[in-house]
């Protein structure tokens, strides 16, 4: 069993921008999933979605620290604790961005298995639609 996720993608956008769209609640809002979230330690957040199968995501905000973004992530009607990482670099043109997804293996036999597969696609989705807003709303790349 696989137990951690990993994504990169590459933006032309400046490491505030990127920044921005992943840690305000606001810019969340609009691109991600409804958010109630703050980019400081300690808060506890709360993702909500009206989309058929979603349920609310919660966690607490583990570090904030430019350019770097912890979370726990637990799935309602889960007692699982996984952990979410953004970290972003600047280079030249841009910012590259990794997100991790860790701690999977903790949910119970198969289970494990179809969160992971859920998450990796999810975790495709929410990349995809942080390139789109990006491109849309700041107007580059």
């Amino acid at each position: 069993m696989k137990d951690m996720i990993t994504k990169e993608k590459i933006f032309k956008h400046s490491i505030e921008t990127v920044w921005n769209a992943i840690s305000n609640g606001k810019e969340l809002s609009t691109w991600f999933i409804q958010a109630d979230f703050k980019a400081e330690k300690g808060y506890h957040y709360t993702f909500t979605s009206d989309e058929d199968g979603c349920v609310p995501i919660t966690g607490e905000i583990k570090s904030a620290d430019p350019y770097t973004l912890v979370y726990t992530w637990i799935v309602e009607g889960t007692n699982t604790e996984t952990t979410v990482s953004w970290v972003l670099e600047t280079i030249p043109g841009g910012t590259k961005l990794y997100l991790e997804h860790s701690g999977i293996s903790k949910y119970e036999g198969e289970t494990a298995v179809t969160m992971f597969d859920s998450f990796n696609g999810g975790w495709d989705n929410c990349t995809n639609k942080l390139v789109s807003y990006l491109k849309e709303n700041v107007h580059a790349g």
